[in-house]
């Protein structure tokens, strides 16, 4: 479950990145954060990461309370998100197996479980073929299939996509999503950070709009092709929101991978979860 209860942020420059924001995603949700280059929704990521902290209210994430969690704490917190990047970051040197185990292997998990789950997460997302591939033989969309095998790959309870189907063709943008939904019929709680205004409306759902670093839009739709019918307050016209302007992606050697990785993973055994006034789990 994600919880935002009051939250603002204001970075040292002086910018109000979100102002008092309130919003609940409760376990198994399915919803698109939407908004304009510089909304805010990259800074709601952030806080959801644990990589900035609130400057007031409070936020929990999987039971986690953010304010109150420690800094040893934040590896085992962290195995249980998965992330999804647009720009996919999977190791060059590595097949499409060695990129997802490579997840596993970090955690120190059994041979014997990575060569189970490895293979199923591969089979989920339709790349049994590709297993001995290198990121460099895959289409975008393909490699993107990658980039969610290994968010899924720890069985993580929430996973965070940001922009997935920002590098990729158009028309395989759908399967993406279509992926995604398929894994959250599974009951994995999905969020995903959007500006393609069409896969909106083709997919309808829990829709959060994120304007000027407030919550200008928290509905769920119905989805059908390009026409949107409400449920519940009287939705009329989705917000116009643009999308950013920079679409270069940087270029990731393994090093900087490895440490991203290693950063959200950890190497170290987790730690018993338990309920304190620390941040530990509730």
């Amino acid at each position: 479950m994600v919880e935002l209860q009051n939250v603002s942020v204001t970075y040292s420059s002086g910018v109000d990145a979100l102002n008092n924001v309130s919003l609940k995603i409760n376990d198994g949700d399915f919803a698109f954060v939407v908004g304009s280059s510089g909304a805010g929704k990259s800074t709601m990521i952030k806080l959801l990461l644990k990589e900035i902290d609130a400057t007031s209210g409070v936020v929990k994430v999987n039971g986690y309370n953010l304010n109150k969690l420690k800094k040893r704490k934040i590896p085992e917190f962290r195995r249980t998100l998965g992330f999804v990047f647009q720009d996919f970051r999977l190791i060059p040197s590595m097949t499409v197996y060695e990129n997802i185990a490579f997840v596993l292997r970090v955690l120190d998990a059994p041979q014997k479980y990575i060569r189970k789950r490895v293979p199923y997460v591969i089979s989920l997302v339709g790349l049994e073929s590709k297993a001995s591939s290198y990121p460099e033989e895959l289409s975008g969309g393909e490699q993107q299939r990658v980039a969610i095998a290994r968010a899924l790959v720890n069985d993580p309870q929430l996973i965070i996509a940001d922009e997935p189907t920002g590098n990729i063709d158009p028309e395989l943008s759908y399967e993406i999503v279509e992926l995604l939904k398929l894994i959250n019929d599974q009951g994995t709680t999905i969020l995903m950070v959007t500006h393609e205004h069409s896969l909106v409306r083709h997919f309808g759902g829990r829709i959060i709009n994120i304007t000027d670093g407030e919550v200008s839009y928290d509905e769920v739709i119905m989805g059908s092709g390009n026409e949107l019918l409400p449920i519940g307050n009287g939705f009329g016209e989705m917000p116009q929101y643009e999308p950013p302007t920079d679409e270069s992606s940087p270029i990731y050697d393994d090093p900087y991978i490895d440490d991203i990785l290693a950063s959200i993973m950890d190497s170290a055994p987790a730690e018993t979860i338990e309920i304190d006034e620390e941040g530990g789990a509730e």
